[in-house]
């Protein structure tokens, strides 16, 4: 778990002009998150899995394989998901100054880095580190 929290912190400290990193699991559970989330780190999980899930459906319909990223852009700055191994996506908040193509190659260093390190264990790991004490 250490691995992947160093992973995700090096991954906002190294991209200029990211506000926030997520790590989800495909059914939109928060697992990992920078700290502080600039809003509810559950609503930015959700919006990262729906967003997945919708344009996941949408390739399926243009029968165009599978989604590598998807990108929202916005007036004050963008919203980047990508796959991270099977069962995790990874959500990226940024500045409207970011430098977009920095963010997506660290985004790619963090997936080819912690694909294999975010197995099923790990993720109910996580899944569990992140509930309230007495669940």
């Amino acid at each position: 778990m250490r691995d992947l929290r160093w992973l995700l912190d090096s991954l906002a400290a190294e991209a200029p002009g990211v506000r926030a990193v997520i790590v989800v699991s495909s059914d939109g559970l928060p697992l990992l998150a920078t700290d502080p989330v600039p809003f509810e780190g559950g609503e930015l999980a959700t919006v990262v899995s729906g967003l997945a899930s919708l344009t996941s459906g949408a390739a399926d319909l243009m029968e165009a394989g599978p989604v590598k990223q998807t990108m929202v852009a916005m007036d004050d700055g963008c919203l980047l998901v990508m796959t991270v191994g099977d069962g995790a996506l990874l959500g990226v908040l940024t500045t409207p100054d970011a430098d977009l193509n920095v963010v997506c190659y660290h985004m790619a260093l963090f997936v080819g880095r912690a694909g294999h390190v975010l197995t099923p264990e790990l993720r109910t790991e996580l899944r569990r580190s992140l509930e309230p004490s007495g669940s």
